[in-house]
């Protein structure tokens, strides 16, 4: 089986919301001194299956967050959300940060932890299970879901490809 690329986006294509992960101040050492700096962890997302993650590094927090939006609409992905849920349960690893999802059903709502919530949020997923094994590092958890979101197929080319329809998919 050929390995699916993943499908990219133009941040121009759609209207983001951006959610702040983390926002860390991190204190270098010199002979002057400790100067302090900010690293910002954001996820953007249209909430109808597009999302990204961005990093961004300043000396002050507006700068910062404003580059961590930058990069993370250079960083934009497609999901494929069937019924306000994943279309199959994955498992995503970046690092030490594993992360496991599973679609739910209707009304239960997005039970993550927060990394996870905030893409999973942004990505426009309603109902799922998630759970984060292994590093608890937002960096990881954050780069985990995504890899993860990006392995999801969509049922309609699953179907397509099996020649069948998509009743009969979900029959199993």
């Amino acid at each position: 089986m050929a390995k699916e690329k993943v499908q990219r986006v133009k941040p121009a294509d759609t209207e983001l919301q951006e959610k702040l992960v983390s926002l860390n101040r991190v204190a270098k050492v010199t002979k002057g001194g400790r100067t302090f700096s900010f690293a910002a962890i954001m996820v953007v997302g249209d909430g109808h299956g597009t999302v990204g993650h961005g990093l961004g590094k300043a000396r002050d927090v507006s700068e910062c967050i404003a580059k961590a939006v930058d990069d993370a609409k250079k960083n934009l992905i497609k999901v494929p959300i069937h019924n306000g849920t994943i279309p199959h349960e994955q498992k995503g690893k970046y690092g030490a940060g594993k992360v496991l999802i599973k679609p739910a059903s209707d009304g239960t709502g997005v039970i993550a932890g927060g990394a996870m919530r905030a893409v999973l949020e942004s990505a426009g997923v309603h109902n799922v299970l998630a759970k984060s094994q292994g590093s608890s590092n937002p960096h990881n958890v954050v780069k985990a879901t995504i890899d993860a979101l990006s392995k999801l197929r969509s049922p309609h080319k699953i179907a397509k490809e099996r020649g069948i329809s998509l009743e009969k998919l979900f029959e199993g």
